[in-house]
């Protein structure tokens, strides 16, 4: 092989040798994963893409939240002569009863015990029963007792007598004055054992005084049982008022009830209204919580009414209850609930002769405006039908 021979397979060879040897090293870096040089196009970011706008419905309604609707109270007057008609149309077993055996030809002596009887099972209690058998007997030997009317009348004006017209019933709402000349709201305290409708008696009190156009606010201080402030909260809030409460369960009630009264002065209300617990069983107990609570907030305004709400159904049980909160509370007032016609409404001559105070409310049914200013007249006249 000569001189031009040897260049000439050098020009062919080398060219090849490169191209092989490039190829191994491009396939070998595949092989190990490393890194090409080879250019890609970068993914567009979120803020490089164009996003067409959406289409706007000219008929979408923004609908804005419902306003709460607060309810407007029935007037109170009045509200009693519905439990004078609905007496009226059941028939009153007290009130028939007596007038049957007055109007008997002859009254024997069995006739009195008859009617003695009636006015004991009607819870009148045993004193007033028989001032009342008394005074219908001295009755009837003057003036003979021959005309029904006549035996209506006298039946009437002694049970008048005995529910007591001359008392007052009035409900002490009316704000006050500070020693520095402040004004300071009535406040009410309401007192009773759980299961007598306390707590839905003072919701329903509150609609009564804004039926009267009262500024009110509520203490939720019966912090003992469950859902009671929940409850009071939500009476409340049907007609507007704002309630004072505990987050937690179990909270001293007389911080609450301290709470309750001094936002009431701050806010001007007219009147602030109180609900106690009514889990306490012994005297002594009682004494020391509601006594604890008197305190306190007597530090910031005098209690105007204290009143105590017993169940009309439960009789001489409820009795015992009244004469514990009597001592302890100074109660000035009685809510019955659950009058509505039973024979349970001699009651009301009974706790009023008991505790020397008047009954000043009942409670005619479940409606939320069934709760009445008690009136002597219209009670009487719906016993007697």
């Amino acid at each position: 092989m000569d001189h031009s021979d040897l260049l000439n397979l050098l020009y062919v060879a080398v060219p090849a040798l490169v191209v092989i040897a490039g190829g191994g090293t491009l396939i070998a870096r595949r092989r190990r994963g490393d890194d090409t040089t080879v250019d890609r196009e970068a993914p567009a970011t979120p803020a490089d893409v164009e996003v067409p706008d959406a289409p706007v419905a000219d008929d979408v309604v923004v609908e804005t939240p419902p306003v709460p609707t607060v309810e407007t109270p029935a007037p109170a007057a009045g509200r009693l002569a519905r439990l004078r008609d609905r007496l009226a149309r059941s028939g009153s077993p007290l009130g028939a009863r007596m007038l049957q055996v007055l109007s008997r030809d002859h009254l024997t002596e069995d006739d009195w015990d008859e009617l003695e009887e009636t006015l004991l099972l009607a819870d009148v209690g045993a004193g007033p029963s028989a001032e009342l058998v008394d005074a219908l007997r001295t009755q009837a030997r003057v003036q003979g007792l021959k005309d029904p009317a006549q035996v209506r009348d006298l039946l009437r004006e002694q049970l008048l007598a005995l529910v007591d017209p001359s008392l007052d019933r009035s409900l002490a709402t009316t704000p006050g004055q500070a020693e520095d000349g402040g004004r300071t709201p009535a406040v009410v305290m309401v007192v009773g054992v759980n299961g007598t409708g306390k707590t839905t008696t003072v919701g329903k009190l509150a609609r009564v005084l804004v039926a009267e156009e009262s500024t009110v606010l509520l203490g939720a201080a019966d912090t003992f049982r469950a859902a009671a402030a929940d409850q009071l909260e939500t009476w409340g809030s049907r007609v507007g008022i704002r309630t004072v409460r505990s987050d937690k369960d179990g909270a001293d009630p007389a911080s609450v009830a301290f709470e309750a009264v001094a936002a009431g002065i701050d806010e001007g209300v007219d009147v602030v209204l109180v609900d106690t617990a009514g889990r306490l069983q012994n005297k002594a107990g009682l004494m020391d919580e509601l006594g604890k609570i008197t305190r306190v907030i007597t530090r910031r305004a005098p209690l105007s009414e204290v009143l105590l709400v017993l169940d009309a159904t439960t009789g001489q049980n409820g009795l015992n209850q009244a004469r514990v909160f009597a001592e302890v509370a100074g109660v000035t007032g009685i809510v019955l609930t659950k009058l509505d016609g039973t024979a349970k409404g001699g009651i009301v001559v009974a706790v009023q002769r008991e505790l020397g105070v008047p009954v000043k409310l009942v409670g005619l049914g479940e409606g939320p405006d069934d709760l009445a200013p008690f009136d002597a007249e219209e009670f009487v006249d719906g016993i007697l039908g």
